[in-house]
């Protein structure tokens, strides 16, 4: 360690020595790829553009392009307290080549860029994260915050190194923006349909700037606060195990239409033991079963036709509610020309609850069985009728509180009109918290009917008599599930930057820096769970129940209403319910930690800019390197092993090249080549080695767990771009970016059956589980093309004028090698795979008006199909979970009374898309034979106000 840190030191010291002491006039701005944190030189802007409304925001974000070395798309507010939309992950959904992952709970819920998830998350330059995460929850940042959000396609050596997928920078408001006073206030109510709610959502902002004997001083505060009452509803037809026919051959001991659990394999051998009724088939083949007529397992010896069905079909009616209060202020003080310093203070609160109310039944129990209807040309059943099926309802309730502090000084020096320092101090503390309270209710019914895809891959399903699934007296009360978990994390940051330019010859400017970076983060866990109490839901306290109503708004053939017990009442009454179930009480509870880790990151930079003339015009080049070397200290703690201590420490050192070239092919048309090289660090949880277990809840006789590897390695991405870029009109561009990653080191995950003893676990009890690792076990290629369309033509009529377009169309390409294990965790083969998250296709398109007092937009967002996931690997189907294409129509209104007062309308979701999913991997699956879960997703409507004066 003491060498690196002498490698750097002497790397800043060499950059600093460059800069030859000066005086200079005006503090400099940001420079395009950096931020207000970091050595900004001055550049110059050629296609300033004063505008205002819709149009500010579009042409806003072309110009960060125009005038950034590297690539990258924007999304600015067009005013004061104003993003185009309600959060921030929503408005990237706008941006080239960024894709919303999410929307499962009322709000999108993340982003990918170019199809890759790991973005480097940064709050005007600075590393932000949450908890013990290696990033932070972009949607707890209020869109009321926010200056302008910065998406990084490319990166140079003087930007963090982290993050394949590129960089998101969130910018916030200082006092110096304004002139002087200035004051914004927006309030707003928005309406979820499904949730039949209506949210507040308000914001202030205040900001003066005071010329005092001490030089210029500017204070700014900015404060939000939203709150989203939900319901999010999901229907879902569950996975595919194999049954025997009604006539199943002699001597396999199988009963008709019997399902067929996995025979026992031999731990020495690893083949399978002929037993009566149970099958030699593995769970969690990529492909699943053969799904060909006639298609045999081998059960008890003898080859046995099967069927595959469905083993369960259920609903789920999530009602969550979140606020999230946020605050940013910001101290500026210029005590001359040549300096700047400015401390700032930001604060992200989340509060959540959620009470899912869930009502699920197998439809695999073989009593009196019946024949089923298949789909055609295939021994897949489409229908079929189950007799005295068990099922359970859950109250699932939790709750969680994210805090997120950042505390920063920074100072700004120009050394004369050529050079600058900026050096940077940033603390931040995160702390998450989240308690899990569910109580299940279970029955067993005499008869379920259900068509696993009745339409557009929702099933349908209903029982004898569904009148009895709201009937309290009918269900019994029986297992519990009381958990917890705490994440904390810490880190302070120093950062220390110089730059020197020339006006002329080859080099026009080197730049370099250091920055110190230790990264603290523990997790805490408690759980515990009960088995039933063997009594009636309707023998518990009023209040203690809850019955739904108009569950799936008649958009499925499924049950509208059921009973289950209240979640909300049940956590607070925790302590009643856990003395009746004889578990420990508050005052008993304690947490076990987990892993603490102590992670200390140095970092050096060397970067160059130089400029030469090819056929008159210019080519500016760019060139770096990065140098960076990370020591990590784990300690991890078996909960399983009475507390047994492990450690670890996966270090890392990299050195990162980077090169820009942009030439001016003419003032308004221009190309772009770069390359880097980027890396994804493992997140803390991925290299705990420690178990986390669940129990045998839907009888296959194990259940499952996951375990991070202390020996992760980091994910490396050699990146290339060329980008053709034509502005060829005051407003409008076009630009064709391609783009290849190579990717080495992808994460996979690696399964095994392992028999775990004494684990504690009471509901599902078991002691062999199926355990997924990660390990760095492939390697892939990410290419693909970008095209960006902005256009705000100047001929038009004039009640017309005003009206533009803003558009982009991916492409995206992947593959990767997929190494296929059995489950004692042997490599047994290799196969092709495209990313999860990957859409090949996808698109936006929004149609502006801005014009007089009225703007408005209509925004239409499209991806293809792509995959999500891998199911758990405990079943029969493909492994690979599915997206369907989903496309979603938003509508933004603003009519402005007065140059201060406007009035606000935003629609989101307009065509009411749902999320759906299904079964695929390779050539197997498909949207209607093996579709998974369908969700709602909420429709809402904004009105408000905004007031602003500057």
């Amino acid at each position: 360690m003491t060498s690196r840190l002498l490698f750097l030191a002497s790397v800043s010291v060499v950059s600093l020595l460059a800069v030859p002491a000066f005086a200079q006039s005006d503090a400099s701005p940001a420079m395009p790829g950096q931020t207000d944190a970091q050595a900004t030189p001055p550049q110059p802007d050629d296609s300033e553009i004063v505008v205002t409304g819709v149009r500010a925001s579009i042409v806003g974000a072309l110009n960060r392009r125009r005038n950034s070395t590297q690539i990258v798309d924007s999304v600015v507010a067009e005013d004061v307290g104003k993003l185009p939309d309600n959060n921030v992950v929503e408005a990237l959904q706008r941006v080239t080549g960024v894709q919303v992952t999410d929307r499962g709970q009322g709000e999108a819920g993340g982003i990918q860029i170019r199809g890759l998830p790991d973005a480097l998350t940064t709050l005007n330059g600075r590393t932000i994260f949450t908890a013990a995460n290696q990033s932070f929850s972009l949607q707890d940042i209020s869109a009321n915050l926010i200056k302008r959000v910065d998406v990084y396609k490319t990166r140079a050596a003087d930007q963090i190194e982290t993050g394949l997928a590129g960089q998101v920078d969130v910018v916030t408001r200082r006092p110096f923006d304004f002139d002087g006073f200035a004051v914004s206030a927006l309030a707003r109510g928005i309406y979820d349909q499904e949730a039949d709610s209506f949210n507040p959502n308000a914001a202030l902002l205040v900001s003066d700037r005071w010329e005092t004997g001490i030089g210029d001083i500017g204070l700014l505060v900015n404060g939000s606060y939203s709150r989203s009452k939900f319901r999010t509803m999901a229907t879902t037809a569950g996975a595919f195990v194999p049954f025997a026919t009604l006539a199943p051959p002699a001597g396999t001991g199988l009963a008709g239409f019997q399902r067929i659990f996995p025979a026992p394999i031999d731990p020495r051998t690893r083949a399978f033991v002929n037993t009566p009724g149970l099958g030699n088939w593995e769970v969690g083949t990529e492909t699943g079963l053969p799904t060909a007529p006639g298609s045999t397992i081998s059960v008890n010896g003898i080859d046995t036709p099967y069927w595959l069905s469905r083993d369960a079909v259920f609903s789920s009616d999530l009602y969550g509610k979140r606020e999230r209060p946020s605050v940013n202020a910001a101290l500026q003080w210029a005590p001359n020309s040549s300096s700047t310093y400015t401390a700032e203070v930001f604060y992200s609160g989340f509060r959540g609850d959620t009470f899912n109310s869930l009502q699920f039944s197998f439809v695999d129990f073989w009593a009196n069985p019946q024949a089923p209807t298949l789909y055609d040309g295939t021994n897949i059943v489409k229908s079929r009728i189950a007799n005295s099926v068990y099922g359970f309802n859950s109250a699932d309730y939790t709750r969680n509180q994210t805090d997120s502090f950042v505390y920063a000084l920074n100072g700004k020096w120009d050394l004369g009109t050529r050079g600058g320092i900026v050096a940077d101090v940033a603390y931040q503390t995160s702390q998450y918290k989240t308690a899990f309270f569910a109580m299940r209710t279970d029955r067993v019914a005499n008869q379920i009917s259900t068509t696993f895809n009745a339409g557009g891959g929702i099933p349908s399903y209903h029982f004898d008599n569904d009148a009895l699934l709201a009937d309290p007296k009918v269900w019994n009360v029986a297992q519990l599930y009381d958990n917890a978990n705490r994440d904390k994390g810490s880190a302070i940051t120093g950062t220390l930057d110089a730059y020197y330019t020339w006006d002329s010859g080859f080099l026009r400017q080197i730049k370099g820096g250091f920055r110190f970076d230790e990264r603290r983060a523990s997790s805490d866990v408690r759980t515990a769970d009960a088995a039933g109490l063997g009594r009636p839901l309707s023998s518990l306290p009023a209040g203690a129940t809850f019955t739904n109503s108009d569950f799936f708004e008649g958009r499925g053939d499924v049950p509208s209403s059921w009973v289950s017990a209240n979640g909300y009442y049940n956590y607070a009454h925790a302590d009643d319910i856990r003395q009746l179930y004889g578990l420990k009480t508050s005052n008993q509870l304690s947490m076990t930690r987990v892993f603490e880790v102590d992670e200390i990151t140095l970092a050096a930079y060397l970067q160059a800019d130089g400029q030469i003339d090819i056929f008159g015009r210019p080519l500016k080049l760019q060139a770096g390197l990065r140098y960076v070397t990370v020591d990590t200290d784990a300690t991890f703690r078996d909960r399983f092993n009475n507390g047994a201590i492990s450690r670890a420490s996966p270090g890392s050192e990299r050195l990162l090249p980077s090169f820009t070239a942009r030439y001016e092919i003419t003032s308004n048309f221009r190309a772009r080549f770069n390359y880097g090289e980027t890396l994804r660090r493992p997140n803390f949880g991925d290299i705990n080695p420690n178990y986390s277990l669940t129990g045998d809840l839907t009888n296959v006789g194990y259940g499952s767990g996951s375990a991070g590897t202390a020996t992760l390695k980091p994910t490396t991405s050699k990146n290339y771009d060329l980008a053709l870029e034509w502005y060829f009109g005051r407003n409008s561009a076009i630009t064709v970016t391609g783009f290849r990653r190579d990717i080495q080191g992808l994460v996979t995950s690696v399964r095994s059956l392992e028999t775990i003893p004494n684990n504690g676990i009471v509901a599902g009890k078991t002691d062999t589980f199926l355990i997924s690792r990660p390990a760095n076990a492939s390697n892939g290629v990410l290419k693909g093309l970008e095209v960006g369309l902005t256009y705000f033509p100047t001929y038009l009529p004039s009640i017309l004028d005003g009206l533009g377009f803003q558009g982009s169309l991916t492409v995206l390409d992947s593959n990767q090698n997929v190494p296929v294990f059995n489950n004692a965790g042997q490599q047994t083969g290799e196969q092709r795979s495209g990313f999860f998250g990957v859409s090949d296709f996808s698109y936006n398109a929004t149609l502006a008006y801005d014009k007089g007092p009225i703007g408005a937009r209509l925004s239409y967002v499209y991806r293809n199909p792509w995959q999500a996931r891998y199911e758990a690997a405990l079943f029969a189907n493909p492994l690979g979970v599915w997206r369907r294409a989903e496309a979603s129509l938003d509508f933004q209104l603003t009519a402005r009374l007065t140059d201060r007062l406007g009035l606000t309308f935003d629609a989101v979701n307009l065509t009411r898309m749902k999320q759906q999913e299904y079964y695929r991997f390779g050539n197997v699956g498909d949207k209607d034979r093996y579709n998974l879960g369908t969700v709602l997703i909420p429709r809402t409507f904004a009105i408000g106000a905004r007031y602003s004066f500057n």
